[in-house]
């Protein structure tokens, strides 16, 4: 059976649940008290699609930025400018469950990722909704 390999990174602001995202994917569970990520972590995750298999790379990136969506824009350039021609963006509007915390307008998010052709996902890694769409 073949193998792709699949390359992902996920930029963003501390405390977005960058870590957790990838914790959920990767280990189907949730941890409240995660520790925040120190520079980059990795971990991988090998996936059956159809007849082939996936195997995610993922490197979790420490949180720096003030603004995550400013900064979304910012690493969105960088990776259109810098990245291979074929790269897929998808955006995760984490936290949908804490919908009366939310910093940024569901219709903002997609709007802004239908105008540079991305993925949106809104996604809960408490509640474990979407997931597996945003991989």
């Amino acid at each position: 059976m073949a193998q792709r390999e699949l390359k992902m990174c996920l930029p963003g602001d501390t405390g977005v649940g960058k870590s957790s995202i990838v914790w959920r994917f990767v280990e189907d569970s949730f941890d409240p008290n995660i520790n925040l990520t120190i520079g980059a972590s990795f971990m991988t995750k090998t996936v059956q699609y159809q007849n082939e298999m996936h195997k995610f790379l993922i490197w979790d990136t420490a949180g720096q930025e003030r603004d995550s969506f400013q900064a979304l824009k910012n690493w969105v350039k960088e990776l259109r400018q810098h990245g291979p021609p074929n790269i897929v963006v998808a955006i995760a509007g984490n936290k949908c469950d804490l919908s009366d915390a939310r910093e940024v307008l569901e219709k903002d998010a997609k709007d802004y990722a239908d105008s540079i052709h991305a993925i949106f996902v809104e996604t809960s890694t408490k509640n474990a909704i979407n997931i597996h769409e945003v991989f």
